[in-house]
This record gives C-alpha cells, sequence and structure tokens, in this order.
C-alpha cells in the first residue's frame, strides 16, 4: 500500500498482541484504524516540512510509476487521478473561510483507489460538525450506479461515526457498555453530506464495500486540526471537545 515504493527506505512489521478481549467484526478490518493514523500522519509530516500537501502526495506517487515491484497492489496514476478529482470537485485549498475547514486523505485498500475532502466546522458550543464530505472513488467498472453510490455514502458515515463518536470500555475483558446509551453511534443529525464521484474506466470491478470508510477517519481528523490548531492522536475524536 501508500507509501510502499514512494519513499526509501521504507519498512513495515505486524506485531502480535496477547488480549482477553475477543475480536469481533468491523467494516473494513484492519485497515479502518490504519488510514487514519497514516493519512493524519502524513498531513502532519508536510506541515513540518513546509510542503504542500497534496503537490506532495503527487509527487511521491509519481515515484512509483513504471515499478516492477509485484508487491506493490496500488496503482499510482489511479491514486493520482481520485486525488486530483477529489481537489477539484470539493473546491479544496481554493476556498477561504473562516468557519469552514477542510482536511484532505486518500488510500487504498480492498483493490480501491479513494480520496475524501471533509468540511469541518467548531460549532458555538464548541463541538465539532461534520457538514459534508466529497468522496471520490476508483474501483473499476461501477457495475450499479444506485447501489454503488449507497455502498460508499453508507462507508462514509460509518467511518466518520466510529472516528468521532465510537468508545467502547473493557473490564476484566468484558465490555462495559451494554447499550447505545453508553455506547455512541452517529445519529441522523449529525450525518453528513456526503458527495460521491467515480472515476470511469474500463478495469474489472474491485471492492467497493469497504474502501470508502478507511479514509474519513484522516479527512475529519485533519479538518478538526485546521479548525482549533491542535491534532487529535485518540479516538474517538468528540472525547477530546468533551474534556475541554
Amino acid at each position: 500500500f501508500v507509501p510502499a515504493g514512494a519513499i526509501e527506505n521504507y519498512k513495515y512489521d505486524i506485531a502480535q498482541v496477547n488480549s482477553n478481549i475477543t475480536a469481533g467484526a468491523w467494516r473494513a478490518p484492519i485497515t479502518n484504524f490504519l488510514a487514519s493514523a497514516e493519512q493524519s500522519f502524513f498531513d502532519e509530516l508536510f506541515e513540518l516540512m513546509q510542503v504542500d500537501p497534496i503537490k506532495t502526495r503527487l509527487n511521491l506517487l509519481e515515484k512509483v510509476k513504471g515499478t516492477n515491484d509485484e508487491s506493490i497492489e496500488y496503482s499510482a496514476e489511479r491514486m493520482q487521478k481520485v486525488i486530483d478529482k477529489a481537489v477539484s470537485v470539493s473546491g479544496f485549498g481554493t476556498k477561504p473561510n473562516n468557519e469552514i475547514h477542510q482536511g484532505f486523505s486518500a488510500y487504498y485498500c480492498h483493490n480501491s483507489h479513494v480520496a475524501e475532502v471533509a468540511d469541518v466546522s467548531i460549532d458555538k458550543d464548541g463541538m465539532p460538525r461534520v457538514h459534508k464530505v466529497v468522496c471520490v472513488v476508483d474501483c473499476g467498472i461501477v457495475v450499479n450506479p444506485t447501489g454503488a453510490k449507497n455502498q460508499v455514502e453508507g462507508a462514509v458515515i460509518d467511518g466518520i461515526g466510529h472516528a468521532m463518536y465510537s468508545s467502547l470500555n473493557f473490564k476484566n475483558g468484558e465490555p462495559s457498555s451494554i447499550n447505545f446509551d453508553d455506547y455512541s453511534l452517529i445519529r441522523m443529525k449529525d450525518a453528513p453530506t456526503v458527495e460521491v464521484h467515480f472515476i470511469e474506466n474500463e478495469f474489472a470491478p474491485t471492492g467497493l464495500g469497504e474502501p470508502a470508510l478507511p479514509p474519513a477517519g484522516a479527512a475529519v481528523a485533519n479538518a478538526i486540526y485546521k479548525a482549533i490548531g491542535k491534532r487529535l492522536y485518540k479516538q474517538p475524536y468528540i472525547a477530546h471537545f468533551k474534556q475541554a
């Protein structure tokens, strides 16, 4: 996955953690939290380097083009197209607004390329609100446009809901929360508008039920940073504002 092939001296590893908590099913397994960490980290690095986050991503992808490394699963060209499209249709970086702050993320997983831009504001009560998410997807040929759009909308809202609100605590291996008054899912009043765009091409269809979820958390986190000037490293993000 990104940034394999795009940077030198790249290495990743996997560690096994023993726990008395049984793992259960969750949409977009593994990548649901990796994308938030990676894409938030990228934005933080780019700021420290004093470089443009979009141009730098595109430039890094240029280094991957023409590679013969079979371990690199993603397409640099297809990733560049979703990034360019997301920036174009969302007006990312071109619409100065003191109230609306935009965050960007782009991620490859489950065989599809996705880029997202989140519009976030801070309400008068000091709480964050996600107003809109523009999501651009390259999943190859879209067989069922209506179903595909619904999948993406649901995945984005699901991703935002978990990153923003959901916290499940355990004691002695058992969950402390036993109902939705203790375990928060996103409510209808908090769900943003999701604008979906597909890249038209003739590639074979790939994954769609999951790829739009992982980038959502990072897009929101990067937007919140612009709004409050502080990076949030722990989910759910809403906990930071309740403690403030």
